[in-house]
């Protein structure tokens, strides 16, 4: 196929137009202002009336791909194009959406007020039994021997109970508190010497003299 100048003119054109459109849009791009975007985001407490910092919130350009985060102090700062869109998002808030106007100074500042994300989720009711009558059968098939005031008065046996409390496991708090007892105890007594309880005489002589008030008992 030979390359007549009417083509080749065609050819120019077209490719004259593409350059052109690309210079107008980097034309308009570069007309596009830079501003210093600043603020503060805060949390709305309703109950205290008041508002208060807000931090790791994320403020970011989503079309552009970039952002910043605010510290402990609800601060955030970062350059921003005029007509770019900015998102306010942090977890169990609604986002906060704004466009920085055409014309705006060198240097803005905003205050920005996040409103809670609240779920309302509907009643929820747990019942071990399928039915209601299921449950009324169930707990007349226990048959438990209770007084008047509904009490069983078994569960107020002390050798049980005393049993319940020697067997029964410590929970989350008591395991924290033991070991924070354990940790202070060391930390006071790094600096004094350690006993042996084993070659206390004192403690063997009560341990006999419990032995001792145990066979008599018996």
């Amino acid at each position: 196929m030979k390359l007549t100048i009417k083509n080749a003119a065609g050819i120019a054109l077209v490719i004259a137009c593409v350059f052109g459109a690309l210079d107008t849009a980097f034309a308009q791009a570069q007309k596009r202002r830079v501003i210093q975007l600043s603020g503060v985001v805060l949390e709305e407490d309703s109950a205290a009336n008041n508002s208060r910092p807000l931090a790791g919130v994320h403020v970011y350009v989503p079309k552009a791909g970039r952002g910043t985060t605010t510290n402990n102090m609800g601060f955030f700062s970062m350059p921003v194009l005029e007509k770019d869109e900015i998102v306010v998002s942090i977890v169990g808030f609604e986002k906060h959406t704004f466009t920085v106007p055409e014309g705006s100074p060198e240097y803005q500042t905003l205050v920005i007020t996040m409103t809670l994300d609240t779920t309302y989720l509907p009643e929820v009711v747990f019942m071990p039994f399928p039915t209601e009558e299921v449950f009324k059968q169930a707990v007349l098939a226990m048959n438990m021997p209770v007084d008047n005031n509904g009490i069983d008065k078994r569960n107020f046996n002390q050798e049980l109970m005393a049993l319940m409390l020697k067997t029964t496991p410590m929970d989350g708090y008591q395991n924290q508190r033991y070991y924070l007892d354990q940790w202070a105890g060391s930390a006071n007594n790094r600096f004094q010497p350690v006993s042996n309880p084993f070659l206390n005489p004192f403690n063997w002589a009560k341990f006999f003299s419990s032995l001792k008030k145990d066979k008599k008992k018996k």
